[in-house]
């Protein structure tokens, strides 16, 4: 067979592009005016050569930074091989993804799928055949527990059981079967399960919502709530997993293991959609041969890239820069409060900044760094979130706090 190759279009300017951009894609997210071309490391470059500090990494994604080497190689080396046969068949790749990501979490089974919200899904439909075929649950009665200001995802499942109005709002009717209690509040959670609970679905920190990290204890309290009336405790790790906090799993600060974890976003390494349901065999087991599916889930080149994400968190270096870094994070955050800073919450490289809603929204905070040179992203009201990548440098991290502190006057 013989291929053509096809005709390279005149370059185009950012204004040109994002013009084009409004023409012919639907509205989701609403992007900062800049166009990336090019990207490595903690940099991105727009397509006029302006380079930009990422201090997003695509909302975890981009852990190991743009392009990490060994995860490009991973890929280029898979590429050459094969990179999709489906579930329909087995793959040379898979089962070696599976027990190197089981052994990291130390949960026995994992669930491969590809986004984020798959992997939500995934736990839904899980939690309640388990709830079923083990606890006992009429059917059709199963109910899972989630927390005020969740953010799972955009499905219409996901959202049903979101309180933003903006997910939902003209997106009904909705899925029943979830139940909403406050965050961080043991009590609530309690007075809220009963004998047709199927899980509590929390995230260990909440991202969107502004970072919230929960009170000391509020983890062992759910796993010990949910250990004594035999429900799941499902943790959305997503974008707290694989390092972000300065350690594999969030909920290792107060030395907890989920029933189910669900991983996404670091796992691709931000080259392929790659996510992950994991859990014991008695609870991943409830599935049956054609009862759940996905045709790229699982497939050899996500499977690859995983490994070798895999084998950088076995490293524990990654880790130990969240760590060590974390502290310069939070104590230039704390430097800033008073002076434009009214309040921020971090662990490990992962803040939310409350901005004093005088100086702007964190809309506006955000297209002031990036003029700088800085890219963070904003969430409600005047709050934004840094996220930088993990093999973010000091200097890099400092020169992000230095434009902050200048943004803000």
């Amino acid at each position: 067979m013989t291929y053509t190759t096809a005709a390279v279009a005149p370059a185009r300017t950012s204004a040109e592009l994002i013009r084009a951009d409004e023409r012919v894609l639907a509205h989701n997210y609403h992007p900062l005016p800049v166009v990336v071309a090019r990207a490595e490391g903690s940099w991105v470059e727009d397509v006029e050569g302006r380079r930009y500090l990422d201090m997003l990494a695509g909302y975890s994604a981009l852990n190991f930074g743009h392009r990490h080497p060994a995860l490009v190689e991973a890929a280029k080396r898979q590429l050459d091989a094969v990179t999709l046969t489906s579930r329909a068949f087995h793959n040379d790749r898979l089962a070696g993804f599976a027990e190197g990501l089981s052994a990291l979490v130390g949960l026995e089974m994992t669930l491969p799928m590809n986004t984020g919200a798959e992997a939500v899904e995934s736990a839904v439909k899980v939690a309640r055949k388990w709830a079923y075929e083990t606890k006992g649950v009429a059917p059709g009665r199963a109910t899972i527990i989630v927390a005020a200001g969740n953010f799972h995802g955009r499905t219409t499942t996901i959202v049903s059981f979101s309180d933003d109005p903006v997910a939902r709002t003209g997106f009904g009717p909705f899925t029943p079967g979830f139940r909403l209690v406050p965050y961080d509040d043991l009590a609530a959670l309690e007075e809220a399960i009963d004998e047709n609970t199927a899980a509590v679905l929390i995230e260990p920190i909440q991202g969107e919502a502004g970072v919230l990290i929960p009170s000391d204890g509020y983890l062992a309290g759910v796993r010990e709530l949910t250990r004594r009336t035999r429900t799941l405790f499902i943790a959305d790790e997503i974008q707290s997993g694989l390092g972000r906090t300065g350690t594999t799993l969030a909920v290792a600060y107060e030395n907890v293991l989920p029933d189910m974890l669900l991983l996404g976003k670091a796992l691709g390494g931000g080259i392929v959609p790659v996510s992950a349901v994991l859990a014991s065999r008695e609870i991943l087991g409830v599935l049956r041969p054609g009862e759940h599916g996905s045709t790229f889930g699982g497939n050899p080149l996500s499977a690859a890239v995983g490994s070798a994400v895999v084998d950088l968190l076995n490293t524990g270096e990654y880790q130990r820069r969240a760590r060590e870094l974390g502290e310069v994070l939070a104590d230039g955050l704390t430097a800033l409060v008073g002076r434009g800073v009214t309040g921020h919450r971090s662990r490990g490289l992962w803040a939310g900044v409350d901005i004093d809603p005088a100086l702007g929204t964190g809309r506006e905070i955000g297209e002031r760094l990036a003029g700088e040179g800085v890219l963070v992203k904003d969430t409600h009201g005047s709050t934004i979130r840094l996220a930088p990548p993990l093999t973010i440098t000091r200097e890099e991290l400092e020169t992000a706090l230095d434009a902050l502190a200048r943004v803000l006057g």
